[in-house]
């Protein structure tokens, strides 16, 4: 089996320090993460079988602020993305991505403060240079900060849309097209993929 995008799990995400970072109504995917670039696009054809993710655990205070601001409690889904860009090798920023598979949404509520590992009630399948993101409709605790700059996320905003955190981003339904536009620097998505690969 292959843990795709593994990452340490002494990465704490940001909540609940002041301010708390959450991941917001948008899909993401790390395409750098220190040394290693494009840690979750797929190296072998397979299928997933698992999630791991590490959430941080925000105070009731933070988790009623964005419930009331980002529509709704803390909520993820898997998402496989094909760019759309046939030349290149790795993905950039610039490129578009479409859906092509996504996994079943999970409540993360009650795994606040922990990494839990969410087995797929069905594998998803993947080929090579698909990326593995994370949908996150509504908000999410699994954002580590303060790293260097050499760790880098993907987010499906359009230009002018990278500060704009509220307006509903997210991929959710297969086939649907968006532009990556927006890096951030200094903080890594807390989640990675189990895949088993083809013989």
């Amino acid at each position: 089996m292959i843990d795709l995008g593994a990452f340490d799990t002494s990465l704490k995400p940001g909540c609940p320090g002041t301010p708390c970072y959450a991941i917001s109504r948008t899909t993401g995917y790390q395409s750098r993460s220190g040394v290693k670039k494009s840690p979750l696009v797929v190296t072998r054809d397979g299928r997933i079988v698992a999630w791991t993710v590490s959430l941080g655990k925000p105070t009731s205070k933070q988790i009623k602020f964005f419930d009331s601001k980002l529509g709704g409690e803390a909520t993820a889904q898997l998402t496989i993305l094909s760019v759309t860009k046939k030349s290149t090798k790795t993905p950039k920023a610039k490129d578009g991505a479409v859906v092509s598979r996504q996994g079943e949404l999970v409540k993360l509520k009650p795994y606040f403060g922990k990494t839990v590992q969410f087995a797929l009630q069905r594998s998803i399948l993947v080929k090579k240079g698909q990326i593995i993101a994370l949908t996150v409709p509504t908000w999410a605790p699994a954002l580590a900060t303060g790293l260097d700059s050499s760790t880098v996320w993907n987010a499906s905003r359009g230009k002018g849309q990278c500060e704009d955190t509220q307006t509903q981003t997210s991929q959710l339904a297969v086939k649907q097209f968006s532009d990556f536009y927006c890096k951030y620097t200094t903080a890594r998505i807390t989640y990675s993929a189990q895949i088993v690969p083809n013989p």
